[in-house]
């Protein structure tokens, strides 16, 4: 998460306090990470709670430059980058999907909490539902209003809780939290990406650059030129 908090993605205070204000007024939650593991009574709460943390952290893009000033560093190089990052702020600032190992999963992707197969399905569609359903407008740069004076709910209609579409049971988010994590056909690829990557330059000079931050690591490689130093996220 460093780079994404160096880039404005922060999990507390104002940002926090703007899109998750009664959460905190009724669990008194101090950021958003306790709110991803709270026991919720309901799953139409837990997903009111998870659509806006999904909103908000993958499909905005962060307002600060960090990822586009790693990039301009890197674009011209043959480079790739491993991150435990699953915000897809990598994609957003321009980075080659083709180029990124993102090993914890992504935010944008919803699997079977069982699970009973081994699929990922995206969920922009069903999180903006979600999110117009607790009363929000998404502007078009993502942001989101309430209309004047109005609260939003914190629940969901039940008809929007996620359910498996093969074995019924409520879907989770496709996150590296425990043995239920799915590796789906594009994580298994990414994995090949890589391993393709290391097999073209194990005989030449590649620099390697982990970046360790508070809450993550982040990790990206590159074939240098003679003068090339470039720090990797």
């Amino acid at each position: 998460m460093g780079l994404s908090t160096a880039a404005g993605l922060t999990y507390d205070g104002p940002r926090f306090e703007a899109i998750f204000g009664d959460f905190i007024e009724k669990y008194r939650f101090q950021d958003m990470y306790p709110g991803g593991f709270y026991p919720f009574g309901s799953f139409e709460e837990r997903w009111a709670y998870w659509s806006r943390y999904i909103w908000c952290n993958r499909y905005v893009r962060a307002p600060g430059t960090a990822y586009d000033n790693l990039l301009s560093l890197v674009r011209d190089k043959d480079h790739f980058v491993l991150t435990t990052n699953v915000d897809h702020q990598f994609q957003l600032a321009g980075f080659d999907g083709r180029r990124l190992f993102y090993t914890q999963g992504d935010y944008g992707l919803l699997q079977c909490s069982v699970p009973c197969h081994r699929q990922t399905y995206d969920n922009e569609r069903l999180v903006r539902d979600v999110i117009e359903a607790q009363g929000y407008v998404i502007a078009a740069d993502g942001a989101l209003t309430l209309l004047e004076g109005a609260r939003p709910a914190m629940s969901v209609p039940s008809e929007l809780v996620p359910r498996c579409p093969v074995c019924g049971r409520p879907m989770a988010m496709n996150l590296r939290s425990d043995d239920t994590f799915v590796e789906d056909e594009g994580w298994h690829a990414a994995v090949a990406r890589y391993q393709d990557f290391r097999r073209r330059h194990q005989r030449g000079r590649v620099l390697s650059s982990p970046l360790r931050r508070r809450r993550g690591w982040y990790a990206c490689r590159c074939r240098p030129s003679d003068s090339c130093a470039v720090p990797y996220a």
